[in-house]
């Protein structure tokens, strides 16, 4: 499958599931995404405070806002940011001191984030369109990245995560939820798009994962697998940090 392929592929998927939440009123974890938990991983006090479709527009594997240590003035980007629901939370915790970036590619995902962040009253907030290969924002700007199932998605991890070490700061931290293969996955789902989009094929195992990101110069890389997902895959939590 060619780079330009995927990407095409993947946006094409997360515009249709946009259009299933904003039309339907119902969890776009539908057929095809059997890795997405949607709003089943948040507390139910941290979805109260969100707008409804905040939560129907999920389609992370976990919560990496529970993981991420936010404090209050830092600045946090979110790695393709969907509907905007961890971007939301990521603002209450750092407060309006600190921001929250949101980047996504997909414009009606965009619009879905920029209306539920206005319904909010979210000011310390900005959602960016962009590619996660290429993230629109200066070196060392960010002091924390999270992501949520979104980095499997990627044709270009080890450009993904080069660009995870620029934007942070010295010391900046990564914290993401995603999906981790199996070493013996085999090469039939590895081709399959429909698996590909439904955050599988993708998956990198977890050794390929941490040499991508010794190779980026991140250090005290970290996964830990939280749940089965696929018959050659799991969700898990992924931590590491840019050396101070």
């Amino acid at each position: 499958m060619e780079p330009t392929d995927v990407r095409d592929e993947v946006r094409s998927r997360y515009a249709e599931l946009a259009v299933v939440a904003t039309g339907g009123g119902v969890s776009c974890c539908g057929e095809g995404s059997e890795c997405c938990f949607g709003p089943s991983g948040y507390a139910e006090k941290d979805l109260a405070a969100l707008p409804e479709l905040a939560a129907i527009a999920s389609l992370g594997c976990g919560n990496p806002t529970a993981i991420a240590e936010l404090q209050p003035g830092e600045v946090v980007l979110d790695l393709g940011s969907g509907g905007g629901i961890d971007v939301l939370l990521s603002a209450g915790r750092v407060g309006p001191s600190g921001k929250a970036y949101g980047l996504d590619m997909t414009d009606e995902m965009l619009a879905i984030a920029r209306s539920n962040a206005n319904q909010a009253g979210a000011g310390n907030v900005e959602f960016l369109k962009g590619h996660i290969e290429q993230i629109p924002l200066p070196d060392a700007s960010v002091d924390v990245v999270i992501s949520n199932c979104v980095i499997n998605l990627s044709s270009d991890k080890a450009k993904v995560l080069a660009e995870v070490a620029r934007v942070l700061r010295p010391g900046g931290r990564f914290a993401v939820s995603d999906v981790i293969a199996d070493d013996d996955m085999d090469d039939e789902t590895r081709r399959d798009m429909q698996q590909w989009t439904g955050c599988v094929a993708g998956a990198l195992t977890r050794s390929e994962f941490l040499n991508h990101l010794r190779a980026a110069g991140l250090v005290e890389g970290d996964i830990e697998q939280t749940h089965r997902v696929h018959r050659s895959a799991g969700s898990a939590i992924i931590r590491a940090r840019k050396p101070g």
